[in-house]
């Protein structure tokens, strides 16, 4: 028989796979796993809500690539992890969450606690599996933490309480394995694109998150084919950076140059690009998608070649075939158009007085470090970061950009602080999302992390406001009436100022970044800015004109005024 029990194996087996940290509630059923953590080398963070353990064990995972952990009580403690942990999976974090049960003897009888989460994670997890004999134990837990780092996602590990504290008849070495294969479509298969690519015209290439590891081949290729290179959300720090074909984003967050990269060319390269939103896609186009994973291929829009492998591989491959093309028209055109609309849409207003939300970003942009990482609410904080936040290769950005949840940024932030001690970590929190999860301040003073949160205050939430706006909705239930959240962070032992005016915004950014610990810097935001698509359609302006006209017929007229004031009158 072994002489570890099951909590020692599961901690012992993780720790070895490269976990550093387990985020969580303690209590019952989980008592014995945090009790072996406690006599291990992984460090417990405990949170006041499980909720934020999730978020900020997939801040980690996200930006270590190495695996992050969770653990929950029985029914309600891991019910908590679902929203974080959802996003944590569609963001594709390698992170394990032990989901403890009651006790094999009153499972399924309705006893107090009792909820199975198997077919609750199933649906967002890479395993989602139940120990039930000690003897699992190790294979069981090697399995979950070498299917999470391979698939990039979230695994799941559902252990009675009673089990923790048994022992195996047998402990057989299992361990984690790790892979990193050459995987590229045949000679045969890269012909049909390798045909479109020497057609010519006008070529533009796509990156999504699958080129993160492939930046130097999307590169060559992009030179070989003289091809502007957009790229969705979750590409911006490993291709935005000193980029000579850069164009920007398309899509909502996007501007100009990336929009009519995509939009408007003869052929289209997808490159490990998952973008949802088959209205900016070319209406005729020939279309190529290079993607690992088979199931993603033409299920956003229909392609025309589809070739199944790593973009750094396939990408290889083709720059060393397809014809270098010698026409610059294209690319001139697209990045003139790119880098018009980042100056339009990176105005400072100082004739107003009012602190907009892009001149907050860019003075951000400007003061923080050179390696600092930023995470941002979904929302317009989001957009602000991915459209001015400046990416160089050494700085990093996350937001919920596939499960769209609010209140992530400081959360995520948590994780990524504990896992970068000695890097700058900002939040770029939205009002509604730093409420909605407020109660996790204290764990920054608890735990001594010198996250620096910065809240876009515009008491609204503003982006709703925006979609209610665009579909000729008045703006209705989308008020905050918030506390001064410089006091806040003060009255619990915090760094903490609240910024209303212009003129105190750099001085004020400069003695928050600088302080050593936990630190909330609260900005007043103009509300009424919107965050303006690269192509406004005519549906879009009606409905605006629409909201205009039942804001006046309800006595809002000051609030039509504001909104042209801020957007069409600088």
């Amino acid at each position: 028989m072994s002489h570890q029990n099951v909590a020692e194996i599961i901690v012992e087996t993780l720790s070895q796979a490269g976990a550093k940290r387990c985020y969580g509630v303690v209590g019952d059923t989980i008592n014995h796993f945090t009790d072996a953590i406690r006599r291990s080398d992984l460090e417990w963070v405990h949170v006041r809500h499980e909720e934020v353990g999730g978020f900020a064990a997939g801040g980690e995972a996200y930006m270590t690539r190495e695996l992050a952990l969770c653990a929950g009580t029985c029914g309600p403690g891991t019910l908590h992890f679902v929203n974080g942990l959802f996003e944590a999976h569609r963001s594709g974090s390698p992170v394990v969450l032990i989901a403890s049960q009651v006790g094999t003897a009153d499972t399924g009888i309705g006893f107090p606690q009792d909820v199975d989460p198997r077919p609750i994670y199933a649906q967002y997890s890479v395993f989602c599996e139940t120990i039930i004999n000690p003897d699992q134990v190790r294979r069981m837990t090697a399995l979950a933490a070498q299917t999470a780092l391979a698939k990039n996602g979230v695994a799941v590990l559902i252990v009675h309480g009673d089990l923790f504290t048994q022992k195996p008849s047998q402990d057989l070495p299992y361990r984690v394995h790790r892979f990193d294969p050459v995987t590229r479509p045949s000679a045969e298969e890269l012909v049909p694109a390798i045909k479109a690519l020497n057609a010519g015209g006008k070529i533009s290439i796509f990156a999504g998150s699958g080129c993160q590891h492939a930046r130097n081949e999307v590169m060559a290729l992009a030179a070989k084919l003289k091809a502007p290179v957009a790229w969705t959300s979750r590409a911006k720090d490993f291709i935005e950076p000193d980029n000579p074909f850069g164009v920007g984003m398309t899509g909502v967050f996007g501007l100009a140059g990336g929009y009519h990269a995509v939009a408007e060319c003869d052929t289209l390269l997808l490159l490990g690009c998952n973008f949802a939103w088959t209205q900016f896609y070319p209406d005729k186009a020939t279309i190529i998608q290079v993607d690992i994973d088979p199931q993603q291929i033409g299920k956003r829009h229909p392609v025309d070649v589809g070739l199944l492998g790593s973009v750094r591989d396939t990408c290889a491959a083709l720059a060393q075939i397809v014809d270098e093309q010698s026409d610059t028209k294209w690319l001139e055109r697209c990045r003139k158009s790119y880098r018009k609309a980042l100056e339009r849409d990176a105005h400072e207003s100082s004739d107003d007085g009012l602190i907009h939300p892009q001149e907050l970003t860019l003075a951000l942009d400007e003061a923080a470090h050179d390696d600092a990482i930023f995470t941002a609410d979904a929302g317009s904080p989001m957009v602000w970061m991915l459209r001015h936040i400046h990416a160089n290769g050494k700085r990093r950005t996350l937001s919920s950009l596939v499960h769209g949840t609010m209140a992530n940024a400081y959360p995520q932030g948590i994780g990524i602080q504990k896992a970068f001690p000695g890097r700058q970590v900002i939040a770029m929190c939205g009002d509604g999302g730093m409420t909605m999860l407020m109660g996790d301040l204290l764990t920054l003073k608890q735990e001594k992390i010198p996250l620096k949160i910065v809240v876009f205050n515009n008491s609204s939430l503003g982006f709703v406001e925006l979609e209610q706006k665009v579909d000729g909705l008045l703006d209705t239930y989308t008020d905050l009436e918030n506390p001064d959240f410089g006091l806040l962070a003060q009255s619990i032992g915090l760094w903490g100022r609240h910024v209303e005016q212009e003129h105190e915004l750099k001085h004020a950014i400069a003695e928050w970044l600088a302080y050593p610990g936990p630190a909330i810097l609260d900005v007043k935001v103009n509300r009424m800015e919107l965050v303006m698509p690269p192509k406004v359609e005519p549906g879009q302006v009606t409905s605006t004109a629409l909201y205009s006209g039942k804001a006046v017929l309800n006595g809002r007229m000051s609030d039509v005024v504001d909104l042209v004031k801020s957007n069409f009158w600088k």
